[in-house]
């Protein structure tokens, strides 16, 4: 199945793009969420008439992705949970638990702006990237 994506989209393609993707992937996840429309002819010239209004939003993403970036440079979060004596937690810290530690300290910053490789399964220092969708990202903040 054709679309053209509505905005930037990991491992597929930028704005823009007329992608071939499966055709669950389209029903289930890209055309519900907005992030594309079907490759019709009538989509593609409606693209093409708001794209200048979809580069502004992206745009104004992007300043928002930075602004977060420089206010979290630097910012140390603790998340406390119980361990064990060998130093492994019961249960493991996750994007929901740093965004909700970043909120605590006054920051505003959804999960989905987490990005964390695996969760925190262990004690000790983490470092993580708060991302947006925008494919902007801040330097590494520590979450111990």
């Amino acid at each position: 199945m054709q679309v053209i994506l509505l905005e930037r989209v990991a491992k597929l393609g930028q704005m823009g793009d007329v992608v071939d993707v499966k055709p669950g992937f389209a029903r289930n996840f890209l055309l519900p969420q907005g992030k594309a429309k079907t490759a019709s002819e009538a989509n593609i010239a409606a693209f093409e008439d708001q794209k200048a209004q979809l580069e502004a939003r992206n745009l104004e993403t992007k300043k928002e992705a930075e602004a977060l970036a420089e206010k979290l440079d630097g910012q140390q979060f603790i998340v406390i949970r119980s361990a064990s004596d060998a130093g492994a937690l019961y249960g493991s810290v996750t994007p929901r638990d740093a965004a909700d530690a970043a909120t605590a300290d006054g920051f505003t910053i959804d999960k989905k702006q987490v990005a964390l490789i695996a969760p925190i399964k262990a004690l000790g220092l983490r470092e993580t990237a708060p991302g947006s969708r925008s494919r902007h990202q801040a330097e590494r903040c520590p979450l111990g």
